[in-house]
């Protein structure tokens, strides 16, 4: 008898039915206890949704008290979550780095020097290098793209290796 009742909540008509009883009193009890501005409607939508992937553990005349409990915890795991985001803001951030001013300005020499590299290679070259290294595509993905070959989309990335190596002093990327 008790499988039944577990049965029951897994079938679709039943979670419906659950979802038009509960659904607006669950969003008002949580509006009414929190406010609008942690998104309660979003809340029900969680609750309702860990409901069913654990419709196999909850019994139908449990699932109210289930909802309740697991959308309250999502508010107040929402509120900890404003509080960590609200101490990161009040935070400043430091006016003061570790680096020289000799090496801040090497480093905008090399980034300076890096672009004009990049400007001169081949538009081909340029967009699978950047596809690849800027937006972390995958060789495949750019060949799809670009309505090239897998083979293609390397040579031409590493011939843009090869000549930003050849052009760029101590040149490294992963």
């Amino acid at each position: 008898m008790e499988k039944d009742l577990h049965k029951e909540v897994c079938e679709e008509h039943i979670y419906s039915s659950l979802y038009e009883k509960l659904a607006q009193g669950l969003h008002d009890f949580l509006y009414y206890k929190y406010g609008p501005g942690l998104n309660p409607n979003d809340k029900v939508q969680e609750a309702f949704i860990k409901l069913w992937e654990n419709c196999k553990k909850v019994s139908s005349a449990k699932a109210k008290s289930y909802l309740y409990t697991v959308a309250n915890n999502l508010m107040l795991n929402e509120i900890k979550h404003q509080k960590v985001v609200l101490k990161y803001q009040n935070q400043k951030p430091r006016s003061y780095t570790q680096e020289s001013p000799e090496f801040l300005m090497e480093q905008d020499e090399y980034y300076k020097k890096y672009q004009e590299v990049l400007s001169r290679l081949n538009e081909e070259q340029r967009t699978a290098f950047m596809l690849n290294k800027v937006e972390g595509k995958k060789h495949e993905e750019i060949a799809q793209i670009l309505g090239v070959t897998r083979k293609v989309v390397e040579y031409r990335i590493y011939s843009a290796f090869k000549v930003l190596r050849n052009e760029l002093e101590g040149f490294r990327i992963k």
